[in-house]
């Protein structure tokens, strides 16, 4: 049973959509985004995502890339991602999908990656610059150990690539919902519910909307349609100008709609 399917079923049981909260690791320093993590799960967040920082973030918005930056600067390597999640799913039962561009973890070794997230309790990939058909290695990975993986589908997405996309993905689909980087929009594209539409008609059991939510108002609106809600820059944001106590503060803030 995925842990992460679990999680957005359990809140579907409650009434309510899921909530997916976005943080990068090593930010501002590791203990800090080790307890920023924590402190977002204790605020209602169904499933974290954590982004180890990647010296060519090109799906992330300035927000984002400002602290994976800073974080790179601090020395963070890739073992420091295991050690975070050890730390992190020992303080909380949530279930955490690292969002990873794919060179770190082709360069670490996709088995050993595999073998190492699983050790340290976390429950998946959500990889942006792979898709299943160059991911041979990684599906094959992910069933061995059974940890989850989230590709993504875009509205741009043909349908022959949005059915390949639901087949391979587990977890949930993660759904684009503009094209473009993260950061906060005023609007969402209406293009996001078309999207979510299509990926039903190919029989996705869960799709959760990431890119560009930022505001309590947009996640009860994405809930609307959508089975979970992606909210990144909008925490980073909080966590650089609040520390954890800003950052516990917005999460609650968007979790609860108010």
């Amino acid at each position: 049973m995925s842990r992460v399917a679990a999680a957005i079923d359990a809140a579907q049981a409650a009434g309510r959509g899921a909530f997916v909260g976005y943080l990068p690791l090593g930010y501002p320093d590791l203990q800090t985004s080790i307890d920023a993590a924590v402190a977002l799960a204790d605020a209602g967040a169904d499933i974290l995502e954590l982004g180890p920082p990647y010296s060519d973030p090109v799906m992330d918005g300035t927000v984002i890339q400002e602290a994976t930056q800073a974080a790179l600067a601090a020395g963070f390597r890739v073992r420091d991602t295991f050690t975070a999640i050890r730390e992190i799913s020992a303080r909380t039962d949530v279930p955490i999908l690292v969002m990873t561009y794919w060179n770190p973890v082709f360069q670490y070794g996709v088995d050993r990656y595999a073998d190492d997230l699983l050790a340290a309790g976390g429950a998946g990939l959500i990889t942006p610059d792979i898709t299943p058909d160059a991911a041979a290695d990684w599906i094959a990975a992910s069933r061995r150990t059974g940890l989850d993986r989230v590709f993504l589908a875009a509205p741009t997405s043909t349908d022959e690539r949005l059915a390949m996309i639901v087949r391979a993905s587990t977890g949930f689909v993660y759904t684009v919902s503009t094209m473009g980087i993260t950061g906060e929009r005023t609007e969402l594209d209406a293009a996001a519910r078309t999207l979510v539409a299509r990926l039903r008609e190919h029989g996705v059991p869960h799709a959760c909307v990431g890119i560009g939510i930022s505001t309590p108002e947009q996640v009860a609106g994405v809930l609307e349609y959508a089975d979970g809600a992606i909210v990144g820059t909008a925490l980073v944001r909080a966590l650089r100008d609040g520390g954890v106590a800003g950052l516990a503060a917005e999460a609650r803030a968007l979790v609860s709609g108010k």
